[in-house]
């Protein structure tokens, strides 16, 4: 397998790339980055597909919600506008994946409901078939909650989504949920084709679970890329096909262009991406 490309999740830099798109931008690519991962994307596709090219950096995957009404977020909530537009706005970026990051808890604790997450995932991906793009799914650790006659609910999703939906593991917010991370991405096989790196410490329970206390990202004891318990060598070792290794932290330790550098030396450096 040639090596995943290295790419970095915008979300981590939310608020810089919001105040200085250009600049953050040129902050990643001196990095070494040559791509990104898009987020919040679908209000302003002109505006950023301007500032990539002007720093020399691409989009292939990005972040927006195409299965829910109104996206969730530790930090707010963001409304959603509709398959079409989203796609359009993708597009017009030159990405090739729009991977959809979240599905709030309540939607995955029953079959009917992992089932209807499936139903929308795969008809979004034959709707993204008329604009040249795929689709996919990206965790976090409510996936992991349920259980049913001995599936999770995450791989019972994944015996009922169509096999052209790509999938993005997130390997901290599954060692979150509880998962065999390095065997979750061996289960995986082939159909995994993005991963998030991202490290840290695991919390004593699960943050989604109903009866759990509120959180915000706030509260997440996250490290720099092989500095907390996440097996993510291992992990990316095992994986067969993965195209991107995305760089993604919701509570940088510290200055957030160093953390990112931090976790791209450790990528590039340890010979796990490119």
């Amino acid at each position: 397998m040639a090596l995943p490309l290295a790419s970095v999740q915008l979300y981590t830099l939310a608020a810089e790339f919001s105040a200085d798109m250009n600049g953050s931008l040129d902050k990643l690519a001196k990095i070494g980055l040559k791509h990104v991962e898009a987020f919040d994307f679908v209000r302003r596709p002109a505006e950023i597909r301007a500032a990539l090219d002007a720093s020399g950096l691409d989009s292939p995957t990005g972040h927006a919600p195409l299965l829910s009404d109104e996206l969730w977020t530790p930090d707010g909530s963001i409304p959603t506008p509709s398959n079409e537009v989203v796609f359009e706005a993708a597009a017009e970026i030159g990405m090739k994946t729009v991977i959809d990051p979240m599905v709030p808890t309540e939607r995955w604790l029953t079959e009917d409901g992992v089932k209807d997450i499936a139903e929308r995932l795969n008809a979004a991906s034959e709707k993204a078939k008329e604009f040249g793009l795929k689709v996919g799914y990206h965790n976090h650790a409510q996936e992991f909650l349920a259980d049913f006659d001995g599936q999770t609910a995450y791989q019972r999703f994944l015996s009922l989504v169509d096999p052209a939906v790509e999938i993005e593991l997130d390997l901290y917010w599954a060692l979150v949920g509880g998962q065999d991370v390095v065997g979750l991405v061996k289960e995986l096989g082939d159909r995994l084709v993005a991963i998030h790196v991202k490290d840290g410490i695991k919390p004593p329970s699960n943050p989604f679970a109903p009866d759990a206390p509120k959180f915000n990202s706030s509260s997440l004891d996250q490290r720099h890329a092989g500095e907390g318990e996440v097996p993510t060598i291992d992990a990316m070792n095992a994986a067969t096909s993965v195209k991107y290794a995305v760089i993604e932290y919701d509570n940088v330790p510290g200055d957030v262009f160093e953390d990112i550098e931090n976790s791209y030396r450790f990528l590039i450096d340890g010979g796990l991406a490119q």
